[in-house]
């Protein structure tokens, strides 16, 4: 299935996407939220589905927000691709990398974009990510990640690589939480439409390629990501993976970074696209 939900900032109604086009979810929950998500809400929705109790919706000229309310966090992983990690100067990452991002900085996928204040080195990275649908604590395998998993989607990582880099102090998440710096969506893709293992994910500055690869790329597939992680936190449904960008960011020295009236779009094999438009804050 894929899930999204769509209307103004702040008001977004859920539905489901289908060949019909959006089906109201309204009857099933106020929103995607982890709550709904833990409490068994995917089979609700397949259980109305084909039941053919969900009236279709009308949003052709509606914004599309992100697929999921906001979430209790949002956990990153750095360079875990090696060509990114040799454009960043870094050798592949022997252990996975971790930041955060504040959960405030997730926008809708086609929403415009805000160079923040003072910044001279924004920058894009097209990622995929994860939605944590069950509690996921000292998991014992890989294996077992999966079932704790309620979805995919896209983010793009959007980072100030001065403030993340140059001035950090060490800690990347100074250059990754300003406003707006999450866009998500456009879908919620349940793992039987997904195959994660092997997308292909690009991304696209003003019409010319920049990023272009394969999720099978990752140093640390997804599996092995929400395992580790559950060894050192408490994934909460709800919750966002950031699973890391490929090789083609303006970081590399290759092209320049991002100014107002340029546009990023973003695409990964099933889960749909995205377009910003980039201003000025």
């Amino acid at each position: 299935m894929k899930l999204a939900r769509i209307g103004d900032a702040g008001a977004e109604r859920p539905v489901v996407v289908t060949a019909e086009g959006y089906r109201d979810l309204s009857a099933l929950t106020d929103d995607i939220t982890g709550e709904f998500l833990a409490g068994g809400g995917l089979d609700r929705v397949r259980a109305a589905l084909s039941a053919g109790e969900l009236p279709l919706v009308d949003g052709s000229d509606q914004r599309v927000g992100a697929p999921i309310a906001r979430p209790s966090a949002i956990i990153c992983i750095g360079m875990n691709y090696a060509a990114h990690a040799a454009e960043s100067g870094s050798a592949p990452p022997e252990v996975p990398i971790l930041f955060l991002k504040t959960p405030n900085t997730v926008a809708g996928p086609h929403d415009v974009a805000r160079i923040p204040r003072k910044s001279t080195k924004t920058d894009w990275e097209v990622e995929l990510a994860v939605v944590i649908g069950k509690r996921a604590s000292y998991l014992e395998s890989p294996a077992q990640s999966l079932e704790h998993i309620a979805g995919f989607t896209i983010a793009n990582d959007l980072s100030e690589r001065e403030w993340q880099l140059e001035i950090s102090g060490g800690q990347w998440s100074k250059g990754k939480s300003a406003p707006g710096f999450t866009p998500l969506g456009p879908w919620l893709v349940t793992p039987d439409e997904a195959r994660y293992q092997d997308l292909r994910l690009t991304s696209h500055v003003n019409g010319e390629p920049r990023q272009d690869s394969r999720t099978s790329d990752l140093i640390f597939g997804v599996d092995e990501l929400v395992y580790q992680l559950s060894q050192w936190m408490t994934l909460e449904p709800g919750d966002l993976v950031l699973t890391g960008t490929p090789e083609g960011v303006a970081l590399s020295g290759r092209f320049p970074y991002l100014k107002a009236g340029d546009v990023v779009e973003l695409e990964i094999e099933g889960l749909g696209t995205q377009r910003q438009e980039f201003v000025d804050a």
